[in-house]
C-alpha cells in the first residue's frame, strides 16, 4: 500500500529505490520514501531492520550504492552530514551532543554562539542567547526555569527537547528523530511527542524512528516498517491499524511458526 497524499506538493524528501551495500551484505533493498512539510512518518522495525543505515544514508554519512535522492524536488547527493544539514536535514541522535556541565543555551547554540563587540573585543552574548533560548523553549511548551543552568539538570525529554528545538531554529526542513524516547519514562516521552506535534504544526517534517509502536501510532501521519533491509509497506493510518502494526513489528509469523515447532519437539 502507498500513503503517499494525493497532492502536487513538491516533498521536502524523497529517495527513490536506494540500496546500500557493505560489501556482500545488502543493509538497504529498494527503499522508497515520500514526505511533505508537516508531515511525521514513523519508521518502525526491530533491531537489525535497517533503521540505522537508513538514517546514516538520509544524514549523509553513507552515499547509497544505488537510487535516487531528491530534496525539495531536486536531487541531490551529500557526501557528508554536514551537506545534508546545509540542504536543512537535521538529526538528533539517541546519543545527545550536548556537553552536560555546560549551560542550556551554550548548548544550544554549540559552535555557532551569538556574539557582541568586534575583533579581540568580540565575545559570546549571554543576554540574547538567554533570551532566544527561553523563547524557543516556550514556543514548543517548554518550561525551562533558567537559560544558564547545566544541561545535565534536565530530564531526559527535556534535553531531548532542546536538541530538537536547536535543529528547528537553525532551520531544519526535515528532522530524523533516531529513538528519541527509547529510554524515556511515559511522562518524558510524552513530552517529548507534544514537542514533535508542535514542531509538525511548525511545517517541519519529521522521520520518527521507533520500535515503539505506542509512541509511533498517536504522532504518525505515515508508517513505514523495516525488516531486514526491506520495507513491508508505506501506510497511513486508515490503512494500518494499531493492532495490525503490532503484529508486523512482533514478527508474529515467526512466532507462531516457532510456537508449532516447539509443539512437534516437546510431542504436543
Amino acid at each position: 500500500m502507498n500513503g503517499q497524499p494525493a497532492n502536487s506538493r513538491t516533498p521536502v524528501l524523497e529517495v527513490r529505490s536506494i540500496y546500500k551495500y557493505f560489501g556482500n551484505v545488502i543493509a538497504l533493498a529498494d527503499i522508497s520514501l515520500t514526505l511533505y512539510p508537516g508531515e511525521v512518518m514513523c519508521l518502525l522495525g526491530d533491531n537489525g531492520a535497517g533503521k540505522s543505515t537508513l538514517i546514516k544514508t538520509l544524514s549523509g554519512v553513507h552515499k547509497p550504492d544505488r537510487g535516487e535522492y531528491w530534496v525539495e524536488g531536486k536531487q541531490v547527493e551529500f557526501n557528508s552530514p554536514r551537506e545534508a544539514l546545509d540542504h536543512g536535514i537535521a538529526t538528533v541522535y539517541q546519543d545527545l551532543a550536548m556537553i552536560p556541565l555546560m549551560s542550556i543555551s551554550r548548548n544550544f547554540f554549540l559552535g555557532s554562539e551569538p556574539t557582541r563587540g568586534w575583533g579581540i573585543f568580540k565575545r559570546f552574548d549571554v543576554n540574547r542567547a538567554n533570551r532566544i533560548v527561553f523563547e524557543e523553549m516556550q514556543k514548543m511548551g517548554i518550561d525551562i526555569r533558567d537559560p544558564e543552568q547545566p544541561v545535565g539538570t534536565l530530564s531526559g525529554g527535556e534535553r531531548q527537547s532542546v536538541a530538537i528545538a536547536r535543529a528547528v531554529y537553525f532551520g531544519a526542513k526535515v528532522l530524523i528523530l533516531d529513538e528519541p524516547t527509547s529510554a524515556l519514562g511515559v511522562k518524558q516521552a510524552g513530552t517529548v511527542l507534544r514537542y514533535i506535534a508542535r514542531a509538525r504544526a511548525q511545517g517541519v517534517a519529521v522521520i520518527f524512528i521507533t520500535h515503539n509502536p505506542h509512541h509511533a501510532y498517536p504522532i504518525g501521519d505515515k508508517f513505514t516498517i523495516l525488516n531486514r533491509g526491506k520495507t513491508l509497506g508505506l501506510y497511513t493510518k486508515d490503512q494500518l491499524p494499531r493492532d495490525d502494526m503490532i503484529r508486523m513489528m512482533s514478527g508474529s509469523e515467526e512466532l507462531d511458526r516457532l510456537e508449532h515447532e516447539l509443539r512437534e519437539f516437546n510431542g504436543g
